[in-house]
C-alpha cells in the first residue's frame, strides 16, 4: 500500500491505537462535515493528535506526524449539535503533508507495517509488561476489570502493547512515542519503562496515605488512652508519672542557676507542659520558651584579664593613636581591678566612616578577655527587634539583646550596638526608646524582654555604641552615652597606619609575601591625595588592595621579581587621579571666599561665591542651602550694610545692586551656621573689588553685631584645609581649645589666626603690602581694637607671615 490521500480528523487530547475501539465526540463543524462524508464512503479517516489542544484550526505544524487510520463503525447525532462516533483503529501511518484545508483537512499519509522479531527476548518482554501491569492492578482500584480480562487474553505482543498504551493514564507525548514505534520489541521496552514509573508513583502515594492514616489513628488512640489513664489516676488519688522530657528540662534550668523569680516561672510552665499532648500546637511554644530559659547564661561570666600592661599592648598592636579611647579602657580596667562589682560603662564611639570604630570594639573585647557580640541597628524600625515579641505571636523570639547574650554564652560580653544613629521609628514603635532601659546602668539590671517576661541582668555587659553623627540620636538616648570622638586622620597618620597595619593585612589576604611588594611612603601619600578624599581609611585600604591584586596577578602569570611601587607606578596601576586640588582654580577672584565645612564623613572645604548685578537690592541664594545658611547670609549682609563706612563700601551700591550668593556642588544639601564668616568675607571682597588671599580658609558663626561665635568639628575642618593646600586658617577665639588635640605636623604646616569679631577678620582677608601692615580703618571716635595675637604655638608662623 503506497501513499494515499485521506481525510484528517484532529483529536484534541486523544491518541487512537490500532485494533482498539474508542468513542469520540466531534464538536467542530469541519469534523462533523468530514464524518458525514465518510459515512457515505469507505468510512476510513486518519485520526491525528494535536500538539496544542486549544487550537480550533490546526495546520500541518500543529499535528503529530504519527497517525492511526481508523474505521468509523457507528455515528450518533445529539440535540446539542455534536456528533459522537465509535471508531476502530486499523493500522499506523505517517502524515506527510496537508493538501487541503477546506471544508476539512485532507492529507497524504504513508502506511507502516509492524516489525516483529520472534524469539525468547520478545516473550520475556511480554512477561515483564504483564507483571508490571498486574502490580498496578494490585495497587490501584481504578483499573477496570474489562481491561484486565482483555490483557490476559491478548496473545499478540504488538496488540498487547497497543491495548495497554491506549487504556492506561499516560501523557499524550508518551502515547505518541508508543504509537510511532513500529518495532514491537522496542515498543514493549518503552512501555515497560512507563509502567515502572507509574507503578512507583502509585506505591509512593499509597505509602503516604497509609502513613497519614496511621499517625492520625495513633494520635487518637494515644489521646483516648491518656484520658483513661488520667481517670484511673484520679480515682486512685495518684499523680501523673514523671515525664522524662520535663525532668530533663527542669535539670537544665536548675543548672543554669537563674534567679528565684525565673525558677518559679519555669516551674509553672513545666507544670503546664506536663499536662499537654506533644502533638498540640502550644506544646512546642512552651517547650521553646523553656529551652530559652535553660540556655541563657544567668550566672555564667567570663573572667576579666585585669593586666593593664597586656591590655595596653593589645590595643597598641591593633590600632594606632586613639590615645583618649585607649586611656578610657585602661581606666575601666584599673577601676575594675579595685572594685569587682563595678557596672559596665556605656560608651559611644562617634566619628567618620573608616576610622576604626567597629574594629576597636573587637580589640577591647580581646584586651578584656571577654566575648564580643556585634548587632547592627542600621535601618531597624521595629521595637520588637530590641525587646522581642510576646509569646502569643506565631514564631515569636526574644529581641536582639537577649539573642546576643545567648550567642555569647556569658552574661558580661562586650556588646557593640553598631550604627545607633541610623535607628528609625514607625507604627511598630521606636527602637531608640527601647534602648533607653538597655543603656542605663541604673535600670538594665532588671531588663525585661517581652518574650522571656522575666528580668535579666545586663549591668555586667559592656555596651559600646557606634555612630557617624550625634545629631540624629535622640537626646534621652544620647544622655545615657559617654561619647568618645574618633577624629579623622592626618596624611602622616594615614601613611604610618598604611605601612604598619593595612599593607601587611592586604599582603596576607592576597597571598603575597612581605618581600613581594613594597609601597613607598611617597606612593602612599599620592594615593591619599589623588585617589582618596576621606577622614577614615576605608578607601585607602581599597586602593592598596587594588594594587595588591594587580601584583598578585602578575606573580600568578610567572613574574617572580619583587615589586616596588613609587608615585609614578601608582598612576599606572590605579589610572588617572580622581581628585585634584581645586583651590588655585576657584580662588583669586573678588567675591570668592574659602570656608570650612563638617560632614559625617569628615571635613571639606567650601567655596562661597558672591556676585552683583544691576537691580534693586534683592538677595538670591542658591546651592541647595539649608535655612541656617540662608539666615547666616542675611546676617552677614545686614552687618555689611550697617558697617559700610567702616569697611570702605559705597552705601548707595546696596540699593542698586542685586546680590547672588552661590555655594557650588548644588546637588549636595548644605546647612549650618559655621559658614557665616566665609559668606561675610565673600560679600566684603565683592564690594571692595579685592580678592581674598587664595591660601586662607575660615570658619565661624556670625551675629548681627559682627561677633564670631565658636563652631564644632574643628579638627576635621583643619585636616580638610591642610589636605586642600590651605596655609592659614581663621578660627573663632573660643575654638582655641580645639587646637590642642591637633597633630604636631598639622600645626607646623598651618598658621591659625584667632578672631573675636568681623573687625578682626577684615584686615586678614586681603594680601598685605610687602613693607608695612596698615591698621584696619575704624570710624572717628571709636576706640581702637587691639590686634588679636595668634596662638602661642603658632607665633613663629605668624612672624613668618608678617
Amino acid at each position: 500500500m503506497g501513499i494515499t490521500r485521506m481525510p484528517l480528523l484532529p483529536l484534541r487530547s486523544d491518541v487512537v491505537f490500532p485494533q482498539t475501539v474508542v468513542p469520540l465526540v466531534i464538536n467542530r463543524p469541519s469534523g462533523i462535515r468530514l464524518i458525514d462524508d465518510a459515512m457515505v464512503g469507505e468510512r476510513m479517516v486518519a485520526l491525528v493528535s494535536q500538539l496544542h489542544p486549544e487550537n480550533d484550526a490546526p495546520g500541518m505544524d500543529d499535528l503529530y506526524p504519527m497517525v492511526c487510520i481508523g474505521l468509523v463503525l457507528k455515528m450518533l447525532k445529539f440535540p446539542d449539535g455534536s456528533t459522537r462516533i465509535v471508531c476502530q483503529g486499523q493500522y499506523r501511518a505517517r502524515l506527510l503533508n496537508v493538501v487541503q484545508t477546506e471544508p476539512y483537512l485532507i492529507g497524504e499519509v504513508e502506511p507502516f507495517e509492524e516489525v516483529v522479531e520472534e524469539g525468547v527476548e520478545l516473550d520475556a518482554l511480554v512477561h515483564h509488561v504483564n507483571r508490571f501491569f498486574q502490580r498496578m492492578v494490585d495497587q490501584s482500584q481504578q483499573i477496570p476489570e474489562e481491561l484486565q480480562v482483555a490483557a490476559i487474553n491478548t496473545r499478540e505482543p504488538g496488540r498487547l502493547a497497543d491495548l495497554l498504551a491506549s487504556s492506561l493514564p499516560f501523557t499524550i507525548e508518551e502515547k505518541q512515542s508508543l504509537l510511532g514505534e513500529i518495532n514491537v520489541r522496542a515498543r514493549l521496552e518503552r512501555l515497560g519503562q512507563y509502567l515502572s514509573r507509574q507503578l512507583a508513583v502509585l506505591e509512593l502515594s499509597t505509602k503516604i496515605q497509609e502513613q497519614v492514616g496511621s499517625e492520625l489513628s495513633k494520635a487518637q488512640r494515644d489521646h483516648f488512652l491518656r484520658q483513661q489513664l488520667k481517670a484511673i489516676q484520679d480515682e486512685l488519688g495518684e499523680g501523673e508519672p514523671d515525664n522524662p522530657e520535663v525532668a530533663e528540662l527542669w535539670e537544665r534550668i536548675r543548672k543554669a542557676e537563674p534567679p528565684q523569680e525565673v525558677l518559679g516561672e519555669a516551674e509553672r510552665e513545666l507544670e503546664r507542659l506536663s499536662g499537654m499532648h506533644p502533638s498540640s500546637a502550644e506544646y512546642s511554644i512552651v517547650r521553646t520558651y523553656l529551652d530559652w530559659l535553660a540556655i541563657l547564661p544567668w550566672n555564667k561570666a567570663s573572667r576579666d584579664r585585669l593586666d593593664i600592661r597586656r591590655a595596653r599592648k593589645v590595643l597598641d598592636t591593633d590600632h594606632y593613636d586613639l590615645e583618649k579611647i585607649k586611656d578610657r579602657i585602661l581606666e575601666y580596667l584599673a577601676v575594675r581591678k579595685l572594685k569587682k562589682d563595678m557596672k559596665g560603662p556605656i560608651l559611644c564611639f562617634a566619628g567618620p566612616p573608616g576610622t576604626g570604630k567597629t574594629s576597636l570594639g573587637k580589640s577591647i573585647a580581646k584586651a578584656l578577655g571577654r566575648e564580643f557580640i556585634r548587632v547592627s541597628l542600621g535601618g531597624v524600625h521595629d521595637e520588637a527587634e530590641i525587646r522581642g515579641h510576646r509569646r502569643t505571636y506565631v514564631a515569636a523570639l526574644p529581641g536582639r539583646i537577649i539573642q546576643g547574650i545567648r550567642k555569647a554564652g556569658t552574661n558580661n560580653p562586650v556588646f557593640m550596638l553598631d550604627e545607633v544613629d541610623k535607628l528609625g521609628s514607625d507604627f511598630r514603635g521606636d527602637p531608640s526608646a527601647a534602648l533607653l532601659e538597655v543603656l542605663d546602668p541604673e535600670q538594665n539590671s532588671t531588663f525585661r524582654d517581652h518574650y522571656l517576661d522575666v528580668d535579666f541582668d545586663l549591668s555586667k555587659v559592656m555596651f559600646i555604641a557606634t555612630a557617624n553623627m550625634l545629631e540624629t540620636i535622640p537626646s534621652p538616648l544620647l544622655d545615657r552615652l559617654e561619647v568618645l570622638q574618633l577624629p579623622g586622620y592626618s596624611e602622616e597618620e594615614k601613611t604610618l597606619i598604611a605601612q604598619k597595619y593595612i599593607i601587611p593585612k592586604q599582603l596576607e589576604l592576597h597571598g603575597l609575601a612581605h618581600n613581594d611588594l613594597t609601597i613607598t611612603d611617597a606612593a602612599i601619600r599620592r594615593i591619599i591625595s589623588d585617589y582618596t578624599r576621606e577622614a577614615g581609611l576605608r578607601n585607602l585600604e581599597r586602593e592598596i588592595a587594588a594594587i595588591c591584586r594587580k601584583v598578585a596577578r602578575r606573580r600568578a602569570e610567572g613574574q617572580r621579581s619583587a615589586t616596588t611601587i613609587d608615585p609614578k607606578r601608582v598612576g599606572d596601576l590605579l589610572g588617572p587621579s580622581r581628585y585634584f586640588r581645586e583651590l588655585a582654580d576657584r580662588t583669586g577672584v573678588a567675591g570668592v571666599a574659602t570656608g570650612l565645612a563638617w560632614t559625617p564623613t569628615g571635613g571639606e572645604i567650601l567655596f562661597i561665591e558672591a556676585t552683583g548685578m544691576p537691580g534693586k537690592g534683592q538677595l538670591t541664594l542658591t546651592g541647595l542651602l539649608g535655612e541656617s545658611m540662608r539666615e547666616s547670609a542675611q546676617a552677614a549682609l545686614s552687618y555689611l550694610r550697617s558697617h559700610s563706612k567702616d569697611l570702605d563700601v559705597d552705601t548707595s551700591r546696596f540699593h542698586r545692586t542685586d546680590l547672588h550668593i552661590h555655594v557650588p556642588a548644588g546637588a549636595v544639601p548644605k546647612d549650618g551656621p559655621s559658614a557665616g564668616v566665609a559668606i561675610a568675607a565673600a560679600l566684603i571682597s565683592l564690594f571692595r573689588g579685592q580678592a581674598v588671599q587664595p591660601d586662607l580658609a575660615m570658619t565661624g558663626e556670625v551675629t548681627l553685631t559682627g561677633r564670631v561665635l565658636p563652631v564644632g568639628g574643628v579638627r576635621e575642618k583643619v585636616l580638610a584645609a591642610r589636605r586642600a593646600g590651605i596655609k592659614s586658617v581663621l578660627l573663632p577665639r573660643h575654638n582655641e581649645k580645639d587646637l590642642v588635640e591637633l597633630p604636631a605636623e598639622v600645626k607646623a604646616d598651618l598658621t591659625f589666626q584667632l578672631v573675636d569679631t568681623l573687625d578682626d577678620v577684615v584686615p586678614r582677608l586681603f594680601a598685605r603690602p610687602p613693607h608695612r601692615t596698615p591698621e584696619p580703618r575704624r570710624p572717628a571716635g571709636k576706640k581702637a581694637t587691639p590686634r588679636i595675637q595668634p596662638d602661642r604655638r603658632s607665633r613663629i608662623e605668624a612672624r613668618r607671615e608678617d
